[in-house]
């Protein structure tokens, strides 16, 4: 199992950036039948006011890396929620959903098949994750979102003057662009599954969960039903939790399996 830390200018940020890789290139492999496949990569976000090393101190994804076969990309976005900003340097999006996985696969020798590259994310990396695979289903078959902050549905009530717990209107303004006109931009997960359809194109598939006692759980069952309407391919799971690594670790490993094998199931 290598663990790497890769520092490199990216062009999407205008800065040099640090990305950890998870690479389970010197595993025990007898026996276990994920290497008899290519390896897959997931793309893994974290949440708001945090980094990329939060999974490897929180949770078990080293382990579930050389398990499964997979190499694990830990980027930081800062509290970017990963999306693509007009200004120099913030293009999140499109370093996490174009420039580091072409870096990564001329790197390592990595698969471009859209069927051996995922995204999954907690809280603001669960919006990026669905956000990042819907922004570039031609590069991502599959996303996974725990606890996804999908505050998408509280943008546009958002007005100058306005604060809440987490944030005031200018940064709400410079994250997701004008309120006003949020619902039908291609920072909304919604508008991007109708885009996504209407020119006859296939939605990735999407895993979600969310604790029943989260305050993120009404916008969590809004995205789900608005799915489930359009008739995607997605799984959606609630049980008792809270928005913490608790949770998340119940359902990290089902939906790692679930991206590599098609199956919650072991």
């Amino acid at each position: 199992m290598a663990y790497i830390n890769i520092e490199y200018f990216s062009d999407c940020l205008k800065r040099q950036t640090t990305v950890k890789v998870i690479l389970p290139n010197d595993g025990m492999t007898q026996g276990n039948p994920h290497y008899d496949r290519p390896m897959k990569t997931l793309y893994l976000l974290h949440g708001y006011t945090g980094i990329g090393e939060d999974w490897i101190w929180n949770s078990q994804v080293m382990e579930y890396a050389g398990r499964y076969n997979l190499c694990v990309v830990l980027p930081n976005g800062e509290n970017s929620f990963f999306l693509d900003g007009v200004e120099t340097g913030r293009k999140y999006a499109s370093f996490v959903g174009k420039e580091l996985p072409a870096y990564l696969q001329k790197t390592f020798g990595l698969s471009a098949a859209p069927e051996d590259n995922f995204t999954g994310g907690l809280s603001m990396g669960g919006f990026g994750a669905l956000h990042t695979a819907l922004a570039f289903p031609e590069n991502f078959g599959k996303a996974v979102g725990l606890s996804s902050a999908l505050i998408s549905y509280r943008i546009a009530e958002m007005k100058p003057g306005m604060d809440n717990a987490a944030a005031n209107y200018e940064y709400y303004r410079l994250m997701f662009g004008d309120p006003d006109k949020f619902n039908e931009s291609g920072n909304n997960p919604e508008e991007l599954v109708r885009r996504i359809q209407k020119t006859g194109g296939k939605v990735p598939g999407i895993y979600m969960a969310c604790g029943t006692e989260d305050f993120l759980l009404s916008s969590n069952r809004t995205f789900a039903d608005f799915l489930r309407e359009r008739n995607v391919d997605f799984i959606y799971h609630e049980s008792t939790g809270i928005h913490d690594f608790r949770f998340w670790n119940q359902y990290l490993e089902p939906a790692i399996r679930w991206l590599v094998t098609g199956s919650e199931e072991a």
